[in-house]
């Protein structure tokens, strides 16, 4: 009878509530966890803010926690092409974001901007490739600094509109997500490969005993990949120090497309434009490929520079990358020579490689 009783009166006290103060104290349930878990992680992150690696094992452990409890809406996928002759990738080359930047026409809100802008014309223009043959599958490049940092150069901390904090665990993981989203509602696979750039070091200039794994930009990649765990359409390839290959990458698309992918922070030049030391670099490179000493490669994509530019440098095709950035008054001071705002698109056929270029401008977003 007590047990009855007990049944009764909490369906009383169901039946009396409504749907809005029932979802409000599911809410509330949920949010009193969260704040559980999050007291439990400040807590980590307090004894781990004098050993670096722990401080970063501390942060992808917040991460994850915080996701556990975050349900994703699952992206609709794409209507199915039954064509497969003549099928091509698209590559999306992403790179320089600089995410936290301000210059005169550039900062946070402008970077999400042209980067989501920049998902809709990849998406656009394959859109006009699959006229003439299927494309299923996009790969993205992601060639560093899509975060800004803090330590890079003197004074830097004043040109920024956001702590590397937010940059890695906020607005970083906000607008990546929106840009992977557009591509995966249009694509029916997406092939991430993903290496750091300069602009992550989390020590700055100065990196002293920071482990090569501890760049920003490879913890937002991680952080990407997280939130994508459960989705099976999107596949992550971030080097890490494992092998000693932490800052490139070789993006194998097919027989005739294999893609050496790195920031490029380590190319020197005459006045900071550095052609003669790409060359150098890439036929280096390729004679090493060529004694089995690392994998081979058919192309080259690379950043750092914010000047899209391509070149063939014997049996290499290079492209360097834009930036999203626009009117960089240091470039303008000490280069004399400023880019504009864009990305570069590809297509390549995997058994005969590259097959159209785009510039994609985005000055006018």
């Amino acid at each position: 009878n007590q047990l009855l009783e007990s049944i009764l009166k909490n369906w009383r006290n169901l039946m009396s509530k409504s749907i809005d103060d029932l979802l409000a104290e599911a809410e509330s349930k949920q949010i009193q966890e969260l704040k559980k878990d999050n007291l439990k992680l400040l807590k980590q992150l307090d004894k781990a803010k004098n050993r670096k690696e722990d401080l970063i094992d501390a942060v992808y452990s917040a991460v994850q926690t915080n996701l556990n409890l975050w349900n994703k809406p699952k992206v609709p996928k794409p209507i199915s092409s039954k064509k497969t002759k003549h099928e091509e990738i698209a590559i999306a080359v992403l790179s320089d974001i600089q995410l936290a930047k301000i210059t005169p026409e550039y900062n946070t809100e402008v970077a999400e901007r042209r980067v989501v802008a920049y998902a809709k014309k990849v998406v656009e223009l394959a859109n006009i490739q699959r006229k003439a043959h299927p494309i299923r599958k996009v790969a993205v490049f992601a060639a560093g600094d899509i975060i800004e940092g803090e330590l890079i150069f003197p004074g830097q901390t004043h040109l920024i509109d956001s702590s590397l904090y937010k940059q890695v665990t906020l607005d970083g993981p906000r607008i990546m997500t929106k840009f992977f989203d557009i591509l995966l509602a249009n694509f029916e696979e997406v092939d991430v490969h993903w290496v750091i750039g300069n602009h992550g070091h989390l020590g700055g200039r100065n990196r002293k005993d920071y482990h090569p794994d501890s760049n920003a930009d490879r913890m937002l990649g991680s952080i990407m990949s997280m939130i994508y765990r459960d989705e099976k359409r999107i596949k992550w390839t971030i080097p890490d120090s494992t092998g000693d290959n932490h800052w490139f990458d070789i993006a194998n698309l097919g027989k005739k497309c294999k893609f050496f992918i790195w920031h490029g922070d380590n190319v020197r030049g005459f006045s900071g434009f550095p052609w003669y030391g790409f060359g150098k670099k890439l036929q280096g490179w390729k004679t090493l490929a060529a004694n089995g000493l690392m994998p081979d490669f058919d192309y080259a994509i690379a950043g750092h520079f914010h000047t899209p530019t391509t070149m063939y440098l014997n049996d290499i095709r290079l492209w360097v990358n834009g930036s999203t950035e626009s009117y960089n008054t240091y470039a303008l001071e000490q280069l004399a020579s400023m880019g504009r705002p864009c990305q570069w698109l590809l297509f390549c056929k995997p058994d005969t490689g590259v097959t159209a270029e785009y510039l994609v401008k985005l000055d006018d977003v």
